[in-house]
């Protein structure tokens, strides 16, 4: 079905002319445009209103998961008719195989993948299949290798009323897409037997497909269900997809491994050439383990690292398949990208490729994996480019590079559709910095708003927001909390919320304070150090810190500094070029701004319930019998998948190495 925009919001401000000429660029043929937006200007809805009145396909990638989870929510609340999709890496740990020659220190691959998000990539390459009114919304992951589409597709299985299927036929293809038959624990990726009926639970979506059989094998009911609820619907067709987004190569297995034995002994004469004896062993004896583990159980970790063997047609340093090939292999050059907040994310496309084969190649230097490793491998920043086609640069701060990648075509969107206008800001003294901060708090809490602080190191913010918050040290403490890169991820989307719930009357933060963050009741940033030279105090850093009050009428921003550096000059002179403009078009049409009211949206992934892993690690395992063991083992893994899930590494690896005790018993 086509796009259907849903909303009670109409195009304001700058957003019907932004709109209008991003759509004539890509009408046009113009492949490369940038939106330069300011905070609060609205730019998701003016993308979403083009995707619209485009009808294109739209892969929109974000620099990290928390933006890209929020985007995910705003274009599901536009387009709640359509497939909005999310695609993300679904690792909650992830420890890469890594060596450090210096210290002769092997790091084995670890990793905790999390099932939802594993689940919600799955639906996303599914739904690519089902139509064109897809919008997908993607880390940066979205460059790394998947497989090739094409495998994808052709392994499915269609199924209408009345078709024919002997059950180990049945069996035998859905084995076929990686779904595994359990009749105990019956999950995602698996399916069962009842009676006359199959029952399989899909990789990619929250229901159950029931199919019906007569005596003599035919399908008489097609059968959508809730696993929890009971609610079922009954369908006249179903296509299933594999459960898994690599599916490989159906060629033959020996010859693979005969090519791969042929690459090893190769590399292994290069090593003893060089005399690097050590090298050659270890290269022998790790390609011969891994392929007995392949051949005996279909599966070895760091299995990756021999991907290319499985993808037919892909020549060494052929680019990898990614989610740009599903939107390439679909659509041709007929989709959008959008590069959210630009200036950070295409700076992290580009430099993924070279961080990977910096790793790699101390692995393949030493011994620890063949050449071929380097083959899977993120997209170079040139493969990217030459694959996502129609492309709008988004952000409020654009470097250089967008800009000269669209030429003629930047288009401004500076008026807000609620008329706000950027906040005034002023320049003061270091000297007695937090007294006067303390004062300029205070009048915020009285008129219940919110303050950003922002510091250039994380002892500060910390240092700062209990000082703050203490009542010896101050005449009046406030409710105070701090925000940093040692903050779990979730726990950060948790402290934004209280602070716009009014649960903190200060946020202390360092460089999270900048892009994508949506806190209407924040009326005062104040920037430590502003003077400061580096990226932290650059002047795209600036203006972004600068545009956090920008969403309430008596936002305004405080400097504090002992000079007026150059990227102080630039931001203030950009952030007063477009409050002039700003309050120019409000005199002219007569608005008076209004501070944005926006509810707190519920949470994409709720953290789970606190646990204590203490008397999980500190029960007698010899009092136990083997039955109560392996029972504790299941519990402890359990529990383990759950603090990852939380992002707490610490107790998820206390845990393991708990069951790694017991299990050598």
């Amino acid at each position: 079905m086509p796009f259907e925009l849903v909303s009670d919001m109409i195009p304001a401000g700058d957003q019907p002319q932004a709109i209008d000429k991003l759509v004539n660029g890509l009408n046009s043929g113009v492949h490369k445009q940038t939106l330069l937006g300011v905070t609060g200007s609205g730019k998701t809805f003016t993308i979403a209103n083009v995707i619209q009145k485009t009808q294109l396909p739209t892969l929109v990638i974000s620099h990290n998961k928390t933006l890209a989870g929020q985007l995910y929510q705003e274009f599901k609340e536009l387009f709640p008719k359509n497939h909005v999709s999310y695609f993300v890496s679904y690792y909650d740990y992830y420890q890469p195989e890594a060596y450090i020659p210096a210290s002769d220190t092997y790091i084995a691959k670890e990793v905790e993948i999390n099932d939802l998000i594993d689940k919600l990539r799955l639906e996303a390459t599914s739904n690519l299949f089902s139509g064109p009114d897809n919008i997908v919304v993607a880390s940066v992951s979205c460059i790394y290798n998947i497989g090739d589409p094409r495998e994808f597709s052709s392994r499915t299985l269609d199924f209408k009323i009345s078709d024919n299927w002997p059950r180990r036929r049945l069996f035998e293809e859905l084995v076929n897409l990686f779904y595994t038959r359990n009749e105990l624990e019956f999950k995602r990726s698996t399916f069962r037997v009842r009676g006359d009926a199959i029952e399989v639970w899909l990789s990619y979506a929250d229901w159950i497909l029931v199919l019906e059989f007569d005596e003599l094998n035919n399908l008489k009911k097609i059968i959508q269900r809730h696993p929890f609820t009971g609610q079922e619907f009954l369908l006249n067709n179903y296509r299933i997809y594999p459960a898994k987004q690599f599916v490989g190569a159906s060629g033959d297995i020996k010859e693979i491994f005969k090519k791969i034995r042929s690459d090893c002994t190769a590399q292994v004469e290069v090593f003893k050439s060089e005399n690097k004896i050590l090298e050659a062993h270890r290269l022998q004896q790790r390609v011969d383990y891994d392929l007995e583990m392949l051949q005996e159980i279909g599966y070895v970790n760091g299995i990756e690292n021999y991907s290319i063997y499985f993808e037919p047609g892909r020549k060494t340093g052929d680019p990898p398949y990614t989610l740009v090939d599903y939107f390439k292999h679909l659509y041709g050059d007929k989709f959008l990208t959008m590069i959210d907040e630009s200036h950070v994310t295409v700076p992290q496309i580009g430099g993924m490729y070279h961080g990977d084969v910096a790793r790699k190649k101390t692995l393949i230097d030493f011994g620890f994996r063949l050449p071929n490793a380097y083959d899977n491998r993120p997209l170079k920043w040139e493969e990217f480019s030459e694959r996502v086609g129609k492309t709008i640069y988004v952000s409020a701060t654009p470097s250089e590079f967008e800009l000269t990648q669209s030429k003629d075509h930047v288009i401004e969107q500076i008026i807000r559709p609620t008329g706000l206008v950027d906040p005034p800001v002023e320049i003061r003294t270091t000297n007695k910095q937090i007294p006067d901060l303390m004062a300029e708090i205070a009048k915020r809490v009285k008129l219940k708003e919110r303050t950003l602080v922002v510091t250039i190191t994380k002892k500060m913010a910390e240092e700062l927001a209990a000082y703050l918050a203490d009542p010896l040290k101050t005449p009046i403490p406030f409710k105070v909390a701090y925000l940093h890169s040692d903050i779990e991820t979730l726990e950060r989307s948790n402290i934004l919320d209280k602070l716009r719930g009014g649960d903190f009357d200060v946020l202390v933060g360092i460089n999270l304070l900048r892009e994508g963050l949506d806190l209407p009741e924040v009326s005062l940033v104040a920037i430590l150090d502003a003077d400061q030279q580096g990226f932290l105090r650059s002047r795209a850093s600036l203006i972004q810190i600068m545009g956090r009050a920008s969403r309430n009428i008596d936002g305004r921003v405080i400097l504090y500094a002992d000079r007026n550096s150059d990227a102080m000059r630039q931001a203030i002179d950009e952030v007063n070029r477009r409050r002039k403009i700003q309050l120019a078009y409000n005199e002219e049409h007569h608005i008076i701004p209004e501070t944005i009211i926006k509810s707190i949206r519920p949470k994409l992934i709720e953290k789970p319930i606190e646990i204590e892993v203490q008397p999980l690690i500190k029960i007698d395992i010899s009092s136990l019998t083997p039955n109560q063991r392996q029972s504790h083992i299941s519990k402890l893994k359990k529990e383990m998948r759950n603090f990852a899930f939380a992002l707490d590494f610490e107790s998820a690896i206390k845990i393991r190495d708990k069951i790694r005790e017991i299990e050598k018993l």
